[in-house]
């Protein structure tokens, strides 16, 4: 079914281009499942197109409602376009959706009490817990939101966490992981981290899929009211290569993705090889608990 982004959106064109089906309206006689998107990166379009990728592949009809922060003025996407397509997201919070996606941002270098909007966050987050159906936390901001929901700290990394790492998930019997192998990659792109001994004393938490490597992978609360995932399930192919040699012409310290491109040489393509789960989460997400009336009965204390 195609997925449902808001009228004249420029991106449009695009993603139809791309074999994605897309419409700027809904259907007469549809209900679609809505889902906000908070998107709090710096380059909207980019991260707006990562993320209509993988939603694009359920087999349900989905509504996208572009949120963004209160009283923010942006630099990197045009003022024009963001007053335009997104909506303020206190105007959204009278009303309850199915689903929410919250990025990441690059505010690693903060303390989360040092983000501009942080209070406003805040309550975005406990709004989320009354009002969304289910929810799925993104890098920053998942390690925002364990933190401001349940005083998860994060911890800076002595090397940035750049590359694909292998994941094992704790239980392929859940619906999250359904068509799952036994182990899938995951890309991370990040400075912190949340800590796995942080995470098993608290009892709401529950930890389902694990790196020896980067750590916690994918987190849950309220039995998939909430995802938190570390890393970018939702990267496109290109973006950790973007990434690389974008640090490398600033003179910033990196070194080449960990298992991203062949043989590890950042002169050889870009290995492939965590789209078809990604794909796989997504469109279980929405599936089995966008689309879970019963998820909102499960209290959240």
């Amino acid at each position: 079914m195609p997925i449902i982004l808001p009228k004249d959106l420029p991106c449009i064109e695009r993603l139809q281009k791309e074999g994605l089906q897309v419409s700027d309206s809904v259907p007469p006689g549809i209900v679609p499942i809505r889902i906000i998107l908070l998107n709090l990166m710096p380059q909207k379009e980019d991260a707006e197109m990562e993320f209509y990728r993988m939603l694009s592949y359920s087999s349900l009809h989905i509504q996208i409602i572009l949120a963004k922060m209160s009283h923010l003025t942006y630099k990197t996407t045009p003022q024009a376009y963001m007053d335009r397509f997104y909506t303020d997201i206190q105007a959204l919070m009278t009303q309850h959706f199915e689903g929410m996606i919250i990025t990441g941002a690059p505010l690693e270098h903060l303390l989360f009490e040092e983000v501009s909007y942080w209070e406003q966050l805040k309550s975005v987050f406990r709004w989320t817990q009354l009002h969304i159906r289910s929810t799925l936390f993104v890098c920053w901001g998942a390690q925002a939101a364990l933190y401001s929901l349940f005083r998860v700290p994060k911890f800076w990394l002595h090397h940035k966490m750049f590359g694909v790492y292998e994941q094992t998930p704790r239980a392929l019997s859940l619906p999250i992981f359904r068509g799952f192998d036994s182990h899938f990659n995951m890309p991370q792109s990040r400075h912190t981290e949340v800590r796995l001994q942080d995470m098993k004393y608290v009892k709401e938490l529950d930890i389902l899929a694990e790196s020896p490597i980067s750590g916690a992978g994918i987190v849950s609360a309220f039995e998939g009211r909430e995802f938190f995932v570390t890393g970018h399930l939702e990267y496109s192919r290109d973006r950790l290569d973007f990434e690389y040699r974008r640090d490398i012409n600033k003179g910033l310290p990196i070194h080449p993705p960990y298992h991203y491109y062949e043989d590890d040489d950042p002169e050889k393509p870009v290995r492939i090889s965590w789209r078809a789960h990604a794909h796989l989460f997504y469109t279980n997400w929405v599936t089995y608990y966008v689309n879970n009336p019963k998820l909102d009965k499960l209290p959240i204390q």
